[in-house]
């Protein structure tokens, strides 16, 4: 039997994550998105049609790790200064939305539907919810993230993730279970979670940076993941011994590592568990769609799919114009949230556990936010024209707000502080990333933020921002960098321009022909000024000097070219001056 069950998962995974494969690369095709495609092929291969793959409810147990993954991302987000300066729109614009399309649409079900009070706002807290997993990186992909309605994008979803804590106090409050009436008083609660979060924070600041740096001392990059994982993991188990929301914990996790110079790496690690682990959240969610009640009421998932929408967007829409934004970009934003989203579902089965909502209601309004979910490509899509800002000659259009960077600087040692600091006196923001931990506190202790990881890294550069970098420049120490590496970043990130420290001659003719805008020698100038002062020192004129110089850089330039269409360090080695080339030496 254990052979056969052992089977029965590597089939399972197999068929699961085949058909999430085919149908995610065929709706990103489409331009449809990847949630969309999960659901559907969830819904294809699970037992209410094609009967491949079963067991939906362990596979959901099991893939809710990828919700509490992702708000340990949202919590890495949320550095202090990004925090403070987006708190109009978290606070204002994100409380307002949540609370006003709660309230509307728990209005609606209660006149409509005849859903009891208690019904209503247990279902209609998690439709008033956007998705976050389909609306950042469809921000991502347009390059819209980091722009003024990006912002306001990601500061109402944020809001969103952050109300679900109390969205399930409130559900637990009204719960008909007897089970959770025998559970700790509300009260009880609260202190609970003030100290778990008081408790958490304290562990981040004394237990887990003094960890991440020994291992970031030690080099061992799989220990990162070991150690990032097992701290979402940990604290999300704190919190579910305490009887609180396990995404609580691993969100506070986040924010207290938010700050610190390992944020970059520890995005970077998680990111493929938490992108695997939300798709097959997503498989199981479509697994478990009871299309026999949609089927027995198609009109009513419709109907209430539509209000739903419609509800979302004019009352977002109203909000943006509220807070002064265009009224292109409010209905822009509007649309954009329209949609049911992820926790919506975790929230569903919540109500359903409380008893306040049947089971065959609960598949009827997963159903409503699997369809709504499905129409946010359509209506971004058909709107487009609708939306889009006229385009007014020598007009003045918003560009990415850098919240991180505008420059890259991957190597913050003697070079790279003397880049950083003439680009920082421009007031260009820089992020600085560095593996040193020792140049790293060192750093810290003067002011200066410099995150920890492998700057060569693709994803690394993404969570960093590259994406939105009008700079990259490499400036480590040693011979780090190859060609390849240089042609997958600029292929990646195309809008930044990039400049490398070559360590010696040999590395500027293999970087050379690379996709760079600028290769640089680290001991050319320096050793021309040193040479410089010492023929000044022999009394050589300065008429002389110059002369040397420039007859110097001419052969040096020559002999690169050379070397470089040779791709052979040792071609042109006539032209190395043998020879004071001022012809003797007259000094002065």
């Amino acid at each position: 039997m254990e052979h056969a069950a052992d089977g029965s998962l590597v089939r399972d995974g197999t068929i699961l994550l085949g058909a999430g494969l085919v149908f995610v690369l065929l709706f990103r095709r489409l331009g449809l998105g990847a949630t969309l495609g999960f659901l559907v092929a969830g819904a294809l291969v699970g037992p209410q049609l094609l009967g491949l793959v079963g067991d939906a409810e362990t596979k959901l147990g099991f893939a809710e790790l990828g919700i509490t993954l992702l708000l340990f991302i949202v919590g890495l987000e949320l550095s202090p200064t990004r925090l403070w300066r987006l708190k109009e729109d978290i606070l204002g614009l994100g409380l307002l939305q949540v609370v006003a399309c709660g309230v509307a649409i728990a209005a609606i079900l209660a006149l409509a539907a005849k859903f009891s009070l208690a019904a209503a706002l247990a279902v209609g807290m998690p439709l008033a919810l956007s998705s976050t997993a389909q609306v950042l990186p469809m921000l991502q992909s347009s390059g819209r993230l980091r722009t003024p309605f990006g912002e306001r994008a990601f500061s109402i979803l944020l809001f969103q993730d952050l109300s679900i804590i109390p969205m399930i106090t409130i559900i637990a409050a009204m719960s008909r279970n007897p089970e959770a009436a025998a559970g700790p008083p509300g009260w009880l609660l609260v202190v609970y979670t003030v100290l778990a979060i008081a408790g958490l924070v304290a562990v981040g600041r004394f237990v887990l940076r003094p960890l991440f740096r020994g291992i970031g001392n030690l080099g061992e990059r799989e220990m990162f993941v070991f150690a990032a994982l097992f701290t979402v993991i940990a604290a999300a188990a704190l919190m579910e011994w305490l009887g609180l929301s396990t995404a609580l914990g691993a969100f506070v996790a986040g924010v207290m590592l938010a700050d610190s110079p390992y944020r970059h790496e520890l995005e970077t690690d998680v990111e493929p568990f938490r992108s695997i682990l939300l798709g097959l959240f997503f498989l199981a969610v479509g697994m478990m769609l009871d299309l026999h009640a949609i089927a027995e009421r198609p009109f009513f998932v419709v109907a209430m799919a539509a209000a739903l929408i419609v509800t979302k967007a004019g009352i977002i829409t109203a909000l943006g114009l509220a807070f002064r934004m265009k009224w292109r970009q409010a209905v822009a934003l509007g649309l954009l949230l329209s949609q049911g989203g992820e926790f919506g579902f975790v929230l569903l089965a919540q109500a359903q556990n409380a008893y306040l909502i049947a089971p065959q209601a609960a598949s009827l309004f997963g159903a409503i936010i699997t369809l709504s979910m499905a129409t946010t490509p359509f209506l971004m899509m058909f709107t487009r024209r609708f939306r889009e800002e006229p385009i007014v000659a020598d007009g003045a259009r918003d560009g990415p707000k850098a919240d991180g960077a505008n420059a890259i600087i991957v190597g913050y040692g003697r070079f790279g502080q003397t880049v950083g600091q003439m680009l920082m006196m421009q007031d260009i923001p820089v992020t600085l990333i560095d593996t040193d931990i020792e140049m790293i506190d060192i750093a810290e202790e003067f002011g200066s933020k410099v995150y920890y990881g492998d700057g060569t890294r693709l994803d690394l550069l993404r969570q960093a921002g590259a994406a939105e970098a009008e700079l990259i420049m490499f400036c480590m120490d040693g011979d780090q960098l190859d060609l390849g590496q240089l042609e997958a970043i600029h292929e990646a990130f195309p809008r930044a321009a990039i400049y490398v420290r070559a360590f010696d001659r040999r590395a500027l003719v293999r970087l050379k022909p690379g996709p760079a805008r600028a290769v640089v020698r680290e001991v050319l100038e320096s050793a021309i000024r040193m040479a410089r002062l010492a023929l000044e020192g022999l009394g050589v004129s300065p008429a002389e000097i110059d002369r040397a110089e420039q007859m110097y850089r001419a052969r040096d330039r020559e002999r690169l070219r050379i070397q470089i269409e040779a791709g052979d360090i040792r071609a042109a080695r006539a032209l190395v001056a043998e020879q004071a080339p001022w012809g003797g030496g007259q000094r002065e």
